[in-house]
């Protein structure tokens, strides 16, 4: 099977072709910088970060870029409130953007345009569509013209007569500016500078850029004309996505986007997320509260990228479960493989996304040969089909669970049911494949000799004990067991011998 996408465009899925043959062009709608992420920037952005490492994982070489809306009316309103500037708001705020995406494990992107860094791209690009006849200027404002543009409509299957004036910005259908306009639904590109906010010289006077505008530039200034990729939350469909595609197909007369992707909404206990709800959650509050940055990861990735999701207590603390499943069976050679004569690292994706081969017959495969790990097979069988990652995280569970199940028996009978070769090919797949849906385990709190006791302390005192236990010195034997159970040792006496496992 081949990966197929379903395109918001096309509302089909297709088979996933790309402009250029092996690269991939992708482009997310970032966030407006005026306040804390939430739990939908979380789950957006994850989605995102899973889909990209998924294509390197096939092998193609991602270039992938996420924009941040720096000059807004949001921000300009918070800067107000604080006392403080634009300038400062988006900075502090994108500060926290980063902080909150790496707890996440979200990787950084290969490039974050700001809006105010494309104002050249961004005028040269009004400018062109007022040649073209798709821009007119107004008391120091410019408009497109919606009605000039024959394809307007397509990606949210929306007809002109049925819109609502008004839909297409961010303003009150009340204010005066909407008389400057030919047509109520027309949409600003660049607007007239306003006593006490930022602003910039242009051809049409000192202003700043509409909303949709920003965008279009900063695709085209950094990916080209046409992109393979372009992403974002639903709720961007319409205005922000349909006005980019007139604003850019309108001047370059090519396709803006091969393939539109669009994520699912996050609800609170059935409830939209708001602020006036009480029920908005940050990831920082999130976090800071004890929730796994992981077992958030596993709670994103285990509904379907384009279904809602709901955020309750008792889906967060099942997914806070299940990584502790998955984590167990990912530290499995850090606890084990001393014993199972293999103290090396997990073999996976290097970080040019290109493979480390093991030697058994089962090892993780290279790229060009997917079906020779049927795991591997299963997995992305699964996610070929429109970035299916629910889909294929039975296979990791079905992974971790083996490692588990071989992990007791080892501790309790000092042997295991599958070969070393054969439990140390289960634990490379597990690790590779952990890695392309972004889950990590933390090494150091499992390994560390310093704060537990390796497995060779732990028989060395079992050895003193059995010697006390001999030599009917019960208060030594005791002292010895009770030591262990405080280090979360369990003994487990029996005729065959002592054995032992971890709380």
């Amino acid at each position: 099977m081949t990966l197929s996408v379903y395109n918001t465009l096309t509302r089909r899925q297709e088979p996933f072709e790309t402009v250029e043959a092996g690269k991939v062009k992708m482009y997310y709608c970032g966030v407006t910088v005026y306040d804390y992420c939430h739990l939908g920037h979380a789950r957006a952005c994850i989605v995102w970060d899973v889909v990209r490492r998924y294509l390197q994982f096939l092998g193609y070489n991602v270039r992938y870029v996420q924009n941040f809306t720096d000059i807004d009316d949001k921000i300009l309103n918070r800067a107000r409130q604080e006392h403080s500037s634009m300038e400062a708001v988006a900075e502090r705020f994108i500060e926290a953007y980063f902080e909150d995406m790496r707890r996440l494990g979200i990787k950084d992107a290969d490039e974050y345009p700001r809006a105010t860094h494309t104002m050249n791209g961004i005028q040269r690009l009004i400018h062109e569509l007022e040649n073209k006849g798709y821009a007119y200027p107004s008391d120091g404002d410019v408009y497109y013209p919606v009605r000039q543009f024959s394809g307007y409509g397509k990606l949210s299957g929306r007809k002109l007569e049925d819109m609502q004036p008004g839909a297409s910005e961010r303003v009150n259908l009340e204010d005066p500016e909407y008389q400057k306009k030919k047509d109520p639904l027309d949409f600003a590109l660049w607007k007239a500078a306003k006593q006490g906010e930022p602003a910039w010289d242009s051809p049409w006077g000192k202003g700043r850029p509409g909303w949709h505008i920003e965008c279009s530039a900063m695709v085209r200034d950094r990916l080209g004309d046409t992109i393979d990729i372009h992403t974002g939350g639903a709720d961007l469909i319409f205005p922000h996505h349909e006005n980019e595609i007139a604003q850019s197909e309108a001047v370059t007369e090519k396709p803006l986007a091969k393939y539109w992707l669009h994520n699912g909404m996050v609800k609170v206990d059935g409830e939209k997320m708001s602020k006036s709800l009480g029920n908005f959650i940050t990831i920082r509050d999130l976090l800071d509260k004890g929730v796994h940055p992981m077992a958030v990861r596993l709670f994103v990735l285990q509904a379907h990228y384009r279904k809602p999701i709901d955020f309750t207590d008792e889906a967060i603390a099942s997914a806070t479960k299940g990584y502790e499943t998955l984590k167990d069976g990912l530290l499995f050679g850090h606890k084990y493989g001393r014993r199972l004569g293999n103290s090396g690292p997990p073999l996976g994706i290097r970080g040019n996304g290109d493979w480390e081969l093991g030697t058994g017959k089962n090892s993780v495969p290279n790229r060009q040969s997917p079906i020779a790990n049927p795991y591997i097979h299963r997995f992305q069988e699964a996610i070929d089909d429109d970035f299916n990652f629910s889909g294929g995280l039975p296979v990791l569970f079905e992974l971790a669970k083996e490692l588990q199940r071989e992990g007791n028996i080892l501790t309790h009978e000092g042997k295991t049911e599958k070969t070393s070769d054969e439990l140390l090919s289960i634990w490379q797949t597990l690790v590779t494949l952990a890695e392309v849906l972004g889950f990590e385990a933390e090494l150091e709190e499992e390994t560390s000799d310093n704060d537990r006791l390796n497995d060779a302390k732990i028989e060395k005192l079992i050895q003193k004990r059995q010697e006390a236990r001999k030599a009917k010195n019960f208060a030594e034997s005791d002292r010895i067991r009770d030591e262990l159970q405080a280090q979360g040792i369990t003994l487990i006496d029996s005729r065959d011998g002592t054995r032992w496992h971890r709380n």
